[in-house]
């Protein structure tokens, strides 16, 4: 791949961001296959047309689509530059699943030649981008891999260069977030992280900055498990408030006024593929060290049970009463629904509530598949101020915010976002009650 021309680019895992990080390279120039295990993804693409909701993708993907710099497939092809986005969840006792991140090696091996980058940006344990490049030296024996240290006499370089670059984007943001956001670049050697940096530079007008890629990858799971202990803070915090029958979100204002003070918003919980899940991988490899961190995680998930409790009480005080969820996304004005800790509340609520129950969420086309037959029905945010008697948000979506208080001033709310500040609160018999069957 000479410096003068624009590379092809192959990327693996046409999802959240995968997609947008495809069709942003487009846009620079380069031609890109996108490649997918889901023909439906595939042919949705080539059509010009988006299977995720993200802001202004629609119509960069129909622009780069159009003028042939964009195309997807199932089946691989030759390319300059391989870029790996697939999942990386976690299994059993929260260990790393790198599984698909080997799979994507695996596809790709066979059309790798001599100049190729490849960039694995998927999230993950530090030592994958090791393990990937394990794998590739063992399925294609006939290229010189690059090792780190001196594994190759210095006159020998390295057929393929292996790197890896974590993302570090806001659903909702993504496409201006990928190409203003700064990036780590980790190589398996200095020459590898430079080749990486070039093809980034292409597109990204953050600074990249290189380094090796056991330090990038426990870098993308630091910045992660870092918010994620912050917003435990925040979520014991309103627990505490609850227990204490204070307002959370104006001991939290006037906390936040002192100048080395920020405390971060509670919420049902943490969710999304990053927050939820990453801070495991740093447990689970250091399981002995990381005390702080396995806590957080357990505070933020326990708080979705205290939601679950504390939302139970308030519907049992009041047994004829139509109870509307409001939002099952796991942050506000997206349709991502990974690891949602409003889907949780709202599916747990679900099973005991049935018919009396319904869900608002205007990123949701049905209901997902644990409100099958529950009785639950799926409604707008009109038709939830108009039928129902208690309003639980659970998202903090506009189309939420903006419904003034003379729409819901005799709603019972459980709100908690902290989007209606101005909503009056559950009388205080109420608040009683439902602090002790929380407890």
């Amino acid at each position: 791949m000479k410096s003068d021309t624009k590379p092809s680019v192959c990327v693996v895992g046409l999802g959240y961001i995968g997609l947008p990080t495809a069709a942003v390279i487009a846009r620079a120039g380069c031609r890109v296959l996108g490649l997918d295990v889901s023909q439906k993804v595939v042919d949705t693409i080539n059509r010009g047309e988006i299977h995720i909701e993200e802001v202004d993708l629609d119509g960069l993907v129909q622009g780069v689509v159009a003028r042939g710099l964009l195309s997807a497939s199932v089946e691989v092809a030759p390319a300059d530059v391989f870029v790996i986005a697939v999942p990386t969840p976690f299994g059993k006792d929260h260990a790393p699943d790198i599984s698909y991140v080997l799979a994507a090696a695996r596809t790709i091996a066979p059309v790798l030649k001599a100049g190729d980058v490849v960039i694995l940006e998927s999230t993950s344990p530090v030592g994958t981008t090791e393990q990937m490049r394990d794998l590739i030296a063992e399925l294609r024996p006939d290229l010189r891999i690059p090792q780190s240290g001196p594994a190759l006499p210095a006159r020998e370089t390295p057929d393929i260069s292996i790197a890896y670059c974590p993302e570090r984007v806001l659903p909702g943001r993504i496409l201006e977030e990928l190409t203003n956001n700064d990036r780590s670049i980790g190589g398996i050697t200095p020459r590898c992280a430079r080749k990486a940096l070039a093809f980034y530079k292409r597109f990204v007008r953050g600074e990249c900055v290189t380094t090796d890629a056991r330090s990038a990858e426990m870098t993308k799971l630091v910045e992660n498990a870092y918010r994620d202990v912050n917003i435990a803070f925040a979520n014991e915090l309103s627990i505490v408030a609850d227990r204490m029958g204070l307002d959370v979100w104006e001991v939290i204002r006037l906390a936040n006024r002192h100048p080395r003070v920020n405390i971060l918003s509670p919420g049902p919980g943490v969710g999304g593929h990053c927050i939820a899940v990453d801070p495991w991988f740093i447990v689970h490899s250091a399981p002995e060290e990381t005390p702080l961190i396995r806590t957080a995680r357990g505070v933020n998930d326990g708080k979705m049970h205290h939601v679950v409790a504390k939302a139970e009480a308030l519907v049992e005080a009041h047994p004829e009463a139509r109870v509307a969820c409001l939002g099952l996304a796991f942050k506000a004005n997206i349709d991502d629904f990974r690891e949602s800790p409003a889907r949780f509340v709202a599916s747990r609520l679900a099973r005991k509530l049935g018919s009396r129950m319904s869900v608002v969420e205007p990123y949701a086309a049905e209901l997902p598949i644990e409100f099958t037959d529950t009785g639950v029905t799926q409604i707008d945010i009109d038709e939830a101020l108009e039928e129902c008697d208690i309003l639980i948000v659970l998202v903090d979506h506009d189309v939420f915010r903006v419904v003034p208080l003379a729409e819901r001033a005799d709603k019972l709310v459980y709100d908690t976002r902290g989007i209606w500040a101005d909503q009056p609160r559950v009388v205080r018999e109420d608040e009683a009650k439902l602090a002790l069957a929380a407890q």
